[in-house]
């Protein structure tokens, strides 16, 4: 299995799903922090049609390029369903953010050979591994 370090580094794109075009929300500021490093970010989120200069998709089977990371800013309930997603578009890691858990969905994650990262932020990781 890759690290945290490696995934990171070897990543471009990150689908960000609930990714809100509210600038005081945690999910703009991590994914603004995230494009400034030279990710490419796609917002997911039907409530909104673009987000940080990017256009917005209704859902991960909506965008028409490869993501590698399909980070989930949306409550623990909803993990199952994106993990579906992300196995089906063929992402290479999925992203719980703080405080969003779902084991039963990481370990299906995993077992499609998705690389699981739960209850970590990505911008706090990404600063980590750089200093």
């Amino acid at each position: 299995m890759p690290s945290i370090e490696q995934v990171l580094r070897e990543s471009k794109t990150i689908a960000v799903v609930g990714l809100s075009g509210k600038p005081m929300r945690a999910s703009y500021g991590v994914s603004e922090y995230m494009q400034r490093q030279g990710y490419r970010i796609i917002p997911v989120n039907p409530m909104e049609s673009e987000v940080l200069g990017e256009k917005a998709y209704a859902s991960l089977e909506d965008i028409p390029e490869p993501v590698d990371i399909v980070d989930i800013f949306r409550r623990s309930e909803f993990v199952p369903d994106i993990v579906d997603a992300a196995i089906r578009i063929g992402a290479k890691a999925v992203w719980m953010q703080e405080e969003v858990i779902h084991e039963e969905a990481a370990e299906k994650a995993r077992q499609a050979g998705l690389f699981v990262i739960m209850d970590r932020c990505i911008l706090k990781e990404h600063r980590r591994l750089r200093a």
